[in-house]
């Protein structure tokens, strides 16, 4: 079974017998075990899954030798459509809870991968998303350690849903959180905004652009890494998924009872990312990214981490957006290009629903 090709995947025996999924393989039977054995372990197998335990086992007091603090977060994925350019609704699972546990300046070292699974969801595809799963963890250095499956009737599972855990080390010394953002802080964002949301968008209706539009999902752990081998004194990291980064700044702003300032011409917004909020009636600033961070820190160290952040993949485009401020506090403005000031608000809803 380790041998098994997933990149041109077809169903092994007796997995074969079975092209979609039924009721069956959600009963703790026969079903449910081949289903397991033959898709789930050959592709996210390491020791601790291995066993088949009902709990994983991991030894965590070397970790934790110098200090270190456990981190520790939960997320559920119901994202539509299931495949999207640039991802599937398992790379987003995967990349979105490793990036929640990074942001806390911890090193995601375990997950766990729960799903449900509607009757009728065809096996080949539940094979591709298990393995952009198993891919994107190794290249996250992550491992799944735990799981579990479920199987609903048909017509209440909406094909897939996965909720995911994490658990990393936060290294000694570093204390990060949003109510730690504090006057004259610098705000700095990770590359261009509004991708993952536009490339959702425009597969669920059908949209054609002159160029199509990827997801931004990745795992930025090793970027958190690289910013915190420069200085530990970070105060905040946050990645602006739903509701982007007018949310993400709001809810820092509020938790930290401070205000924040950004200029609309530093916000870098992709042309086709623009040019299609603009025809949906949409704010870049509300929609969702999967691989963007914000990062607060003092001013002194900002260029530093600017620089370092530029040699990682996923901070070549890094900017500097705002700062943080004492005036209007718990609210973000924005300076416009002709010197004016709006108040970036948090929005009520979700300009686009289901989107992660």
């Amino acid at each position: 079974m380790n041998d098994l090709d997933f990149n041109a995947w077809t169903c092994p025996l007796p997995l074969r017998d079975y092209p979609k999924i039924v009721l069956g393989h959600g009963g703790g039977g026969k079903l449910g075990n081949e289903l397991v054995e033959s898709l789930f372990l050959p592709v996210f197998s390491n020791e601790s899954l291995d066993k088949l335990s009902d709990s994983a086992q991991l030894d965590v007091a070397e970790l934790l030798r110098d200090g270190g603090r456990l981190a520790y977060s939960t997320d559920s994925f119901v994202v539509q459509p299931l495949f999207f350019r640039g991802g599937n609704i398992g790379h987003l699972a995967v990349c979105g809870t490793v990036n929640d546990v990074a942001m806390s300046g911890a090193k995601p070292l375990f997950l766990s991968a729960g799903f449900i699974i509607e009757e009728g969801l065809e096996v080949e595809s539940l094979g591709k998303i298990v393995n952009s799963m198993g891919e994107v963890s190794r290249k996250a250095n992550v491992k799944i350690v735990t799981g579990d499956t479920k199987v609903v009737n048909k017509g209440k599972g909406d094909g897939l849903f996965i909720n995911t855990s994490g658990i990393g080390v936060i290294p000694a010394g570093v204390n990060i959180a949003p109510n730690l953002a504090r006057k004259g802080d610098v705000i700095i964002l990770s590359g261009e905004i509004g991708l993952h949301g536009i490339a959702i968008m425009s597969e669920r209706e059908g949209l054609e652009f002159d160029a199509p539009i990827e997801s931004d999902c990745a795992n930025l752990n090793f970027l958190v890494e690289d910013i915190l081998s420069v200085t530990k004194e970070i105060h905040v990291l946050r990645d602006p998924t739903r509701g982007g980064i007018a949310s993400a700044l709001n809810e820092i702003s509020k938790a930290a009872n401070v205000g924040i300032r950004i200029y609309d011409e530093k916000i870098p917004v992709p042309n086709i990312v623009r040019g299609a909020c603009e025809m949906l009636g949409l704010d870049p600033y509300y929609v969702a990214n999967e691989g963007k961070l914000l990062a607060i820190l003092p001013k002194e160290k900002a260029e530093e981490v600017l620089a370092k952040m530029k040699q990682n993949e996923f901070g070549e485009k890094a900017v500097i957006i705002g700062e943080v401020v004492a005036e209007h506090q718990k609210m973000v403005v924005a300076k416009t290009a002709f010197g004016s000031t709006r108040v970036v608000d948090m929005q009520l809803g979700e300009q686009l629903p289901r989107i992660c």
